[in-house]
């Protein structure tokens, strides 16, 4: 229940609890700002949600953090946050065989890694017709010095590049086709949702340079850790479920439950759909619809915690993994969790069945479906031209926040979240420094752009 104290003059009114709003909130409430968060639904994390079925945790949607997201060390309350890691690099599955791909080289050991795969490639080829998935060594010697290189490069230069389309980009810069298709589409599936390599060359490389610079990862317990764990650490009484906010303003919002709410500034931190029906005018992007998938097989198909793509499109799967394997709590001891992730609407049990069977190179007539989650607004696209850092601040007292107005990550989310807050501190003369820890040059431009 909403008391008279919560509201009123100095209080910052964040709507919905979804990553970016409850990112905002943490840092307001770190300057000393009062805060107010109202959540429609009866719990918080938006997308980024994790059902309870039997002892499994299944997540709403499928999209891999990154250990090298900025804003995962800089978002307060996420100090707690534990992160279970996928194998290095990942599994493709081309021409019925999977094979590892896309681990950076060292860079100080690229080069000797060059002149040996130089050196393989001068033997004799094998017989017509067998062609090692990616090309030969020299190939995935190229690929591991590429993503090291990446990893290296200061956001700032990603992000002075031209603005293409990125499968247009890539094949400009002289990206083999065969590196194209065999492992930079599958991984930017697996990141962004979109197999059709639309995406801004430059939010593309951002994703990439996260995935060159750390570790491919999930939260233990599930996805809904994170939001959570953001909730949690909030003064106690500034978070409310339930709570539908049908009209919003500078100085108040209005709620189907409680009428008005007075406050001082508003911070809307919905979807972008949502958002933009509070405040018509607001642009609605296109979206990428996924459905994720989840089975508990009698024994895992797969040992190692590594995320397997389909490098083929042969089936509706675009990556799959177990689950369990990567975070063990997410299913009861002595089961397997398979969790799958289809780039657009259902597929039927069959198709999908047989497309995991070819994936994992096991019968799955005896993996039991447990739960299938489709969202047709999952991801926001970002296709070229794509404005990476869309204002947050309309109006004095009325910020908007979310993936929509970033990248379409949860590091895009919550910084974001970070970004409404500093322009809601500006506007209300309260010191941004009391708000943040310090950051790198190079986290800020992450930070900044992604």
């Amino acid at each position: 229940m909403l008391e008279p104290a919560d509201t009123g003059s100095g209080v910052v009114v964040v709507v919905g609890a979804g990553v970016a709003g409850l990112s905002a909130a943490q840092h307001l409430t770190r300057a000393g700002v009062r805060v107010l968060v109202l959540e429609a639904a009866g719990g918080v994390g938006g997308r980024m949600s994790t059902e309870k079925v039997d002892g499994f945790r299944l997540d709403r949607i499928g999209q891999p953090l990154s250990t090298s997201y900025p804003e995962l060390r800089r978002t307060p309350g996420l100090d707690g946050l534990v992160l279970r890691l996928f194998a290095p690099g990942v599994l493709v599955h081309s021409g019925g065989r999977r094979f590892r791909a896309g681990e950076p080289a060292d860079p100080r050991r690229a080069r000797g890694a060059l002149r040996a795969a130089r050196a393989l490639a001068s033997t004799p080829r094998p017989p017509r017709g067998v062609r090692p998935p990616l090309g030969g060594p020299l190939d995935h010697a190229r690929l591991g010095a590429g993503l090291a290189r990446l990893a290296a490069t200061e956001p700032a230069h990603l992000l002075a590049r031209p603005e293409l389309p990125i499968g247009s980009a890539l094949t400009a810069r002289g990206l083999p086709a065969r590196t194209l298709h065999g492992f930079v589409r599958p991984l930017l599936s697996a990141l962004l949702c979109d197999p059709e390599l639309t995406t801004s060359s430059r939010c593309a490389d951002l994703a990439l340079h996260a995935y060159a610079a750390g570790r491919l990862a999930v939260p233990e317990g599930g996805a809904d850790t994170l939001p959570e764990l953001l909730a949690a650490t909030l003064p106690p009484g500034s978070l409310h479920t339930g709570v539908r906010v049908t009209a919003v303003s500078t100085n108040a919002v209005t709620t189907a439950e409680h009428g008005e709410v007075p406050c001082h500034a508003v911070v809307l931190a919905t979807d972008a759909r949502t958002a933009a029906g509070l405040l018509p005018g607001l642009r609605v992007p296109a979206f990428h619809p996924v459905t994720v998938v989840h089975h508990t097989a009698p024994e895992a198909p797969l040992t190692e915690p590594a995320l397997l793509l389909d490098a083929d499109r042969r089936g509706p799967v675009a990556h799959t993994c177990v689950i369990s394997q990567v975070d063990p709590t997410r299913a009861p001891a002595g089961r397997a969790l398979v969790s799958s992730t289809v780039l657009g609407a259902p597929p039927s049990d069959h198709e999908l069945r047989a497309h995991l069977a070819a994936l994992y190179g096991t019968s799955t007539s005896d993996w039991e479906t447990l739960a299938v989650h489709h969202d047709p607004r999952a991801v926001p696209a970002m296709p070229a031209p794509h404005d990476a850092r869309r204002p947050v601040r309309l109006l004095d007292g009325l910020y908007v926040c979310g993936d929509h107005r970033n990248t379409s990550s949860v590091q895009g989310a919550l910084h974001s979240g970070r970004r409404a807050a500093r322009a809601a501190l500006a506007d209300l003369g309260a010191p941004w420094a009391a708000a943040s820890v310090p950051e790198s040059a190079q986290e800020a431009h992450a930070g900044e752009a992604a």
